[in-house]
């Protein structure tokens, strides 16, 4: 247990904000030395999409299952001078412990305790925070050539893994008008603050067009002083979706919107689609597997849930490969500043997935068309 706190700590220490991807390098440069000392082998970086990839036994072993995660996280640099690592009552604390460096480091022990010569992979992204944009392709290779995805995302907290998970759609609606003097020349100008205000509007009535699915505006922008028209203005739109005809339906009732702004102002939309839903059913009988390891080991079963958020277990489920999502810590608060881990339950996943590897290898999922890729 020291070893697996003291690992957990120099993660947590390696500070890696999705946005600094100096930081998120030098943080994967921790990541490879404790890595290669564990496990006495050296990674593959894949520097240009800022990843790296354990890929251990036989590269040509199609049994091989592959543990995913990322290293990235949503807390800027400093945030550990002023909430670093803390132990108290079971419970571990601290930047990104949660999201996701304690799965990272379980990633981690599991290849230990299975060795070398297992046909198993353990990839770690850069970039999961901001939309995976550039591992999502690495992400695909790395799972079409595995019979299995086990995700390493925290588990809720009573340890329930993650079966099914919405799809994320994410827009920037842009209103172009012209300035002008708000008390000299009003009337030279456009405002597009009505446009803007319209537009939030109709994202609500959208909303309700869709049962299931959630649009939110996140963010709204305009204007550059109290005496001037507003010029120019932006609002963002978060959207959830559960299945792909929904998130297309969707899409397509956005651009609509976007057409129907009538006025002056000009209205242009930017983004779509960044992750399809992991639907029900992509675990592909994973969640029974884990099951059973759990009962065989004398752990507590898991339980199973479809959740909102999003992970790189959406783009590996929506390309046909069974996908397990939720496996590494347990604990919550992700993106939060109580984000927490329980040591025990969370160090438990370490014999449990190294478990689920080994009957998958001995008994191996029946092999499956793979879906397009979305």
């Amino acid at each position: 247990m020291s070893d697996f706190v003291t690992h957990l700590r120099t993660l947590v220490d390696a500070e890696s904000p999705s946005a600094d991807p100096a930081a998120v390098t030098a943080a994967q440069d921790v990541l490879d030395e404790l890595g290669s000392q564990l496990l006495g082998v050296r990674p593959v970086r894949h520097r240009d999409v800022l990843s790296l990839e354990w890929r251990l036994g036989d590269p040509d072993d199609d049994r091989r299952v592959l543990l995913l995660g990322h290293l990235d996280t949503v807390w800027p640099l400093g945030t550990l001078a002023r909430r670093p690592l803390d132990v108290a009552d079971g419970r571990v604390t601290g930047p990104g412990i949660f999201d996701m460096k304690a799965g990272v480091v379980v990633g981690l022990h599991v290849l230990a305790e299975l060795g070398k010569e297992v046909p198993v992979s353990l990839l770690v992204t850069g970039d999961e925070e901001i939309g995976s944009v550039t591992s999502r392709s690495l992400i695909e290779r790395a799972a079409h050539g595995s019979q299995a995805c086990l995700v390493l995302e925290g588990a809720r907290p009573d340890g329930a893994v993650k079966s099914a998970r919405r799809g994320w759609s994410f827009y920037t609606v842009e209103f172009h008008g012209v300035a002008a003097h708000a008390g000299l020349e009003p009337d030279n100008g456009v405002n597009v603050l009505p446009a803007l205000a319209d537009a939030v509007v109709q994202v609500g009535r959208i909303r309700a067009e869709f049962p299931g699915a959630t649009l939110n505006p996140t963010t709204a922008r305009a204007g550059t002083t109290s005496n001037t028209i507003p010029d120019h203005g932006a609002v963002t739109v978060d959207v959830r979706c559960s299945t792909a005809d929904q998130q297309r339906a969707v899409d397509d009732a956005m651009r609509q919107l976007v057409d129907g702004l009538a006025g002056d102002v000009r209205v242009d939309l930017h983004g779509g689609a960044n992750r399809p839903p992991m639907q029900a059913g992509a675990d592909h009988g994973l969640v029974d597997r884990l099951r059973s390891t759990q009962r065989r080991l004398g752990f507590g079963e898991s339980g199973d849930v479809s959740v909102g958020g999003i992970s790189d277990a959406n783009l590996t489920a929506a390309i046909g490969v069974p996908t397990l999502d939720g496996l590494g810590a347990v604990g919550g608060g992700p993106h939060a500043e109580h984000e927490w881990i329980d040591l025990v339950r969370t160090r438990e996943r370490v014999p449990t997935l190294a478990a689920l590897v080994r009957d998958l290898l001995d008994n191996p999922l029946p092999t499956r068309d793979m879906a397009e890729d979305t």
